[in-house]
């Protein structure tokens, strides 16, 4: 029943590869980083309304995003929001608000989202997560969506999966990025996925999976068995969420648990984790130029990405294969191949001229 699906909206990160548009202060997921007129958050929470009761909608984020989220969400009550006072990856936060979940439905089935990921069938990605939900209901087990990969992409992790008639597969093993020799490999080989961070779970599996396998995080929080859902949820999350291992989900659990399944998707997904995959994303061919924001012309130029703001006019002339980025004053210009460099570029820039 809809009433029973719950979605967690993972929106904590910084997204640093996307300075300066991004920024601590600000991260890509509270951007329209695709100039369609709804930030990503809101993107991710639109899309899953039709599955998931706003009300059943969980955001995790950092405490210095509060204001933001509740801004760009009117929907939400502070209640929804679970908000970290740490940095400690995303085990202890999936943890916390399955809890959470829990404790508000025992019946709970749980749909884990990044909430800056870009998708194209909205209607094949909900169906595959209806299908997911339908699973972890009926059997005990840990779903995650597997892309079916278009190429030998270095970008992202790997899962293998048994080979069988299924809809949903046995998982064989989780591989980490690997260089481009392996991933030609794994396509080649077929029975590889792209490893997309999409989870869905019922609460109570996912409770019991961290009990078996990181038991003293799955101990320390349910010391707050009493404070789920009340007023004093955060006091207890304040006080005690530092005190918890800095562990990936990927890492903690699901390459550790036995009974982890995957439903192989096709819906057209990009995780939007670079300029250049922004970049994939919106142009048609390798030599079209890209504005998001402003408005441009282009001379003697191919294959650039410019985002600034809506009421800056750029010229570019005889300039190929660039990133050009503006916001508030500050003005990015990198070669697309150079985009590496991105996060270590703002770290200099932070250490010379502060948070600017």
């Amino acid at each position: 029943m809809k009433k029973n699906n719950y979605a967690v909206i993972m929106a904590g990160g910084i997204g640093s590869r996307f300075w300066p548009i991004s920024t601590s202060e600000t991260p890509k997921q509270f951007h329209d980083m695709l100039g369609v007129g709804e930030t990503l958050i809101q993107k991710t929470f639109n899309r899953l309304e039709s599955l998931v009761p706003s009300e059943n909608m969980i955001i995790a984020t950092n405490k210095t995003y509060k204001d933001i989220v509740l801004k760009q969400l009117p929907k939400l009550t502070e209640k929804q929001l679970f908000l970290e006072p740490a940095m400690r990856n995303t085990a202890p936060c999936i943890l916390a608000t399955a809890l959470k979940v829990y404790s508000q439905n025992p019946k709970g089935v749980m749909l884990i989202a990044p909430s800056d990921h870009w998708i194209d069938d909205e209607k094949e990605f909900l169906q595959n997560i209806q299908t997911s939900f339908d699973a972890s209901n009926k059997d005990e087990i840990l779903m995650t969506l597997g892309i079916k990969p278009s190429s030998p992409n270095t970008g992202y992790g790997y899962i293998q999966y048994e080979e069988n008639s299924k809809e949903i597969k046995k998982v064989k093993t989780f591989k980490e990025k690997p260089n481009l020799e392996n991933a030609k490999k794994y396509i080649a080989e077929g029975g590889y996925l792209w490893n997309a961070g999409i989870f869905v779970w019922t609460a109570k599996s996912i409770i019991k999976a961290f009990k078996d396998h990181l038991p003293a995080m799955h101990d320390l929080f349910q010391e707050g068995a009493a404070f789920w859902n009340t007023d004093q949820e955060q006091d207890f999350i304040d006080n005690n969420y530092a005190r918890s291992e800095n562990i990936s989900i990927d890492y903690g659990i699901i390459e550790k648990a036995n009974n982890v399944h995957v439903l192989p998707v096709d819906f057209g997904w990009n995780d939007l984790g670079t300029w250049g995959s922004l970049y994939n994303k919106l142009a048609n061919s390798k030599t079209e130029n890209i504005t998001i924001g402003g408005e441009t012309i282009y001379r003697e130029s191919e294959g650039n990405i410019v985002k600034t703001q809506s009421h800056k006019k750029v010229i570019i002339q005889g300039l190929s294969n660039f990133i050009v980025a503006e916001k508030d004053g500050v003005l990015l210009i990198c070669p697309k191949e150079k985009e590496q460099d991105i996060k270590e570029i703002a770290t200099e820039v932070k250490t010379k001229y502060g948070d600017i």
